[in-house]
């Protein structure tokens, strides 16, 4: 394996000015994320802030007692009750099988921007994943892509979910998950590392019951010998942690809609389109709703002065929000503008590693932030990263295509240029026209016919739209035979596209890390965090 470094555009143009850290863009971060220097100012920040290690630290231990575990784990558990101790945390929804390669890509991101940290600053820094089992959106996490006959299809995990549940409570049934599973897994061929594949999925799927579980065996199988830590924020014990957070957040909720608003001014008035869907009442919490078994966002009703669920399902004053903040907060959940302020209460948080969307809505909340006098940490760019496999670059040689193109818009350009070039000008000249003359006639046959009898002018007008999809068919026909001859070719650019734009969007968010490990083996993890990053914006193209 090697790296190849490109400066290419982020997927958003916000993301894009910021990796470039344009000045436009600097006012609404507390932090350069490529300043050595800020490293320092961060640490005396968190060094003037209290985080309740200990209690996060045995949560975690305990939490992670069931998922597998090693040395490296230990010792970070070890560190994070230091007091000098600090973490890169990053997180992402629980996947099926992980999910698109970014969550892989992220999980890389933490541990080895903490390693680089480490060595740089000479304290202890752990890296820890965040997984976001509250999140209610099942249909974003039960399926997973892989190319079938030149296209992308879709497996979707069979088992429906009608209630909004977490994703935390959403059991497995493991009859059905494992006979899913082997399906996907042959489907993608069979390899020397199949059979393999199929006893690591098993014995992940074993020892799980749920969807966060499942994921989590995984990443910690594949992770576990980098000290990765994980939580997951739909654990009601976890929560347990956040009670006087929860509080604290109910009781200053205007404030923190009435910052988020205003931030979102100040950058729409800069051209940058808003992330976050907010508006004035919004109370920026969910409540589980233990009867209906449904997460229901709350708003705040300014008229009867209660938190309100959709249609009036719950109600509760501000007081009867804090007593079930305090004593029940298991039936409270973040949403997208409070979940990174309970994050950096309970970490000492050195560095955020953010996808392009993050980066963005993470800039909204600066004003929420300075409210709770507290700042934003250094918001890191993941480590963006393409798998360039030998056939494929064998073809994007051949074809001659440059690979910051193919990788930024795909080939679809090229392929076309391609396809005239090898048109037979004669034939598309013949047919052209045919077709003209043949509109020419009718039009002279529907004077003649509107003279005589009008009545058949619709059944003239269908005549003509039949012969010519007739001729079109031919031509079509006749266009295909020509390209036939260039078929090997032309799965080139199929085979290109596939690979590095399926669908038109970048690999790493459609295609699965299972794909790479049936064709490269379980190791490939390890081979992969054997090669050295860089944090520089850069995309990294990794030749297999």
């Amino acid at each position: 394996m090697e790296i190849l470094n490109l400066s290419l555009s982020a997927t958003n143009r916000f993301a894009s000015n910021y990796l470039e850290q344009s000045p436009d863009i600097l006012p609404f971060f507390h932090y350069r994320f490529n300043d050595v220097t800020e490293d320092q100012r961060r640490l005396d920040e968190l060094s003037n802030r209290y985080f309740p290690r200990e209690k996060v630290a045995d949560y975690i231990e305990k939490f992670m007692e069931r998922f597998p575990s090693s040395q490296a784990v230990t010792n970070s558990l070890a560190k994070l009750n230091q007091k000098n101790s600090v973490v890169v945390i990053g997180g992402q929804q629980a996947g099926i099988l992980t999910g698109p390669l970014y969550s892989i890509h992220k999980v890389i991101s933490i541990i080895k921007l903490a390693a680089e940290k480490e060595r740089q600053l000479g304290v202890p820094v752990i890296p820890v994943f965040w997984i976001a089992g509250e999140d209610h959106d099942f249909h974003e996490v039960n399926h997973v892509f892989m190319p079938v006959e030149h296209r992308v299809g879709k497996w979707s995990y069979p088992e429906k979910i009608k209630q909004k549940k977490m994703v935390s409570d959403i059991t497995l049934n493991k009859e059905v998950c494992s006979e899913w599973v082997k399906n996907l897994i042959e489907d993608f061929g069979e390899t020397h590392h199949t059979k393999e594949l199929l006893s690591f999925a098993e014995e992940a799927l074993v020892k799980s019951t749920t969807f966060v579980d499942f994921f989590a065996n995984i990443v910690m199988e594949l992770f576990k010998d980098y000290g990765l830590l994980i939580v997951d924020s739909g654990d009601r014990h976890f929560r347990l942690l956040q009670k006087e957070n929860f509080s604290g957040q109910i009781e200053h909720h205007r404030e923190i809609t009435s910052y988020l608003l205003e931030q979102q001014s100040v950058i729409s008035k800069n051209g940058f389109p808003i992330t976050i869907d907010s508006n004035e009442n919004a109370a920026n919490l969910f409540y589980y709703h233990p009867r209906l078994n449904e997460r229901i966002l709350l708003e705040f009703d300014s008229e009867s002065n209660c938190f309100v669920g959709k249609s009036g399902v719950v109600s509760f004053t501000k007081e009867e929000l804090s007593q079930i903040a305090l004593q029940n907060p298991a039936l409270l959940s973040n949403n997208v503008v409070t979940r990174p302020l309970m994050q950096e209460w309970l970490f000492p948080t050195l560095a955020f590693i953010a996808g392009p969307g993050e980066i963005s809505y993470w800039a909204e909340l600066k004003l929420v932030f300075e409210h709770f006098k507290i700042k934003m940490p250094p918001i890191v760019p993941r480590l963006n990263i393409s798998l360039l496999e030998r056939a494929v670059e064998s073809d994007i040689n051949e074809l001659k295509l440059d690979l910051s193109t193919v990788l930024s818009r795909g080939s679809a350009q090229e392929r076309e240029q391609f396809l005239e070039s090898i048109k037979d000008r004669e034939v598309s000249e013949l047919f052209s026209s045919l077709k003209s003359q043949i509109l020419k006639q009718y039009e002279l046959i529907e004077t003649k016919t509107n003279q005589h009898d009008p009545s058949l002018l619709p059944l003239l007008k269908k005549n003509e739209s039949f012969l010519l999809k007739q001729i079109g068919f031919m031509e079509t026909k006749l266009e295909a035979s020509v390209q036939s001859k260039f078929d090997v070719v032309l799965n080139k650019f199929n085979r290109i596209d596939l690979s590095l734009r399926p669908d038109g969007f970048p690999q790493e968010r459609v295609w699965n890390i299972f794909y790479y490990l049936n064709q490269y083996g379980t190791n490939f993890i390890k081979e992969l965090m054997e090669l050295e990053f860089e944090f520089d914006g850069r995309h990294k193209v990794i030749k297999l």
